[in-house]
């Protein structure tokens, strides 16, 4: 049997890349591996130099792999961008999302805020310290773990108000999604592809990367709250 092509992914595009897959058009005669893991450790395993074929992350990480030699120079493919949305428990009233003020007051009302490790995270934290409140809110933080959506948290009523990429919120029972984050605070990450350096087969990879960023899979990733990049 082909040895399959082999591809690692962050959680984010975990569902995305699945659809893809499935609906590649060479799928009857390529056999296709995916795991999906939390971002900081998939870069971890890229750099360590695990053999794939595939590595899709935040355009950022595939960037700084591509410097360290981890990534074939020249292979990144944008594939989606995606937006940070924001939720609730089911069955817990909505609360106003609609304007950056509004969404400060939310997160200074919830009992508990639940964000990720991931890019999202890191701008929440990021914003949080712009808007002045980190210490106030220090306390009231529930960070996800790495692969663990927040969703999760929020399901089994540890989290009040949760925030993270749109796609990793979509599948997870006992969550309301209340929306995207308004324009003006919304972080929209670049998700990329890019050839491993440890990849065997190249070539195979190259052509299901092109099938990946064609006109064709815009579709499949407006059905995954994503657009195409």
């Amino acid at each position: 049997m082909a040895t399959p092509i082999r591809i690692l992914s962050s959680m984010a595009t975990k569902a995305l890349l699945a659809d893809l897959v499935a609906r590649y058009p060479a799928a009857a005669e390529v056999d296709v591996e995916l795991v999906s893991v939390g971002g900081v450790e998939a870069a971890r395993r890229v750099e360590a130099g695990e053999p794939m074929d595939i590595v899709v992350l935040a355009a950022s990480a595939i960037d700084q792999l591509t410097g360290k030699g981890c990534i074939v120079a020249g292979s990144r493919a944008d594939i989606v961008k995606s937006g940070v949305a924001i939720a609730v428990r089911a069955g817990e009233p909505a609360v106003d999302i609609s304007s950056e003020a509004s969404v400060k007051a939310a997160i200074l009302a919830a009992r508990t805020i639940g964000y990720s490790t991931g890019p999202s995270g890191v701008y929440l934290a990021k914003l949080f310290d712009r808007w002045g409140i980190t210490e106030q809110i220090k306390d009231r933080i529930v960070l996800a773990p790495p692969g663990v959506p927040v969703g999760a948290f929020m399901a089994k009523g540890e989290v009040d108000l949760g925030f993270q990429q749109l796609s990793e919120l979509m599948p997870i029972g006992g969550i309301t999604i209340l929306g995207p984050m308004p324009a003006a605070i919304q972080l929209m990450t670049t998700f990329s592809g890019g050839i491993a350096a440890t990849s065997s087969q190249p070539d195979a990879a190259r052509a299901l990367l092109d099938y990946m960023v064609s006109a064709d899979t815009a579709g499949i990733k407006h059905d995954n709250g994503m657009e195409p990049a």
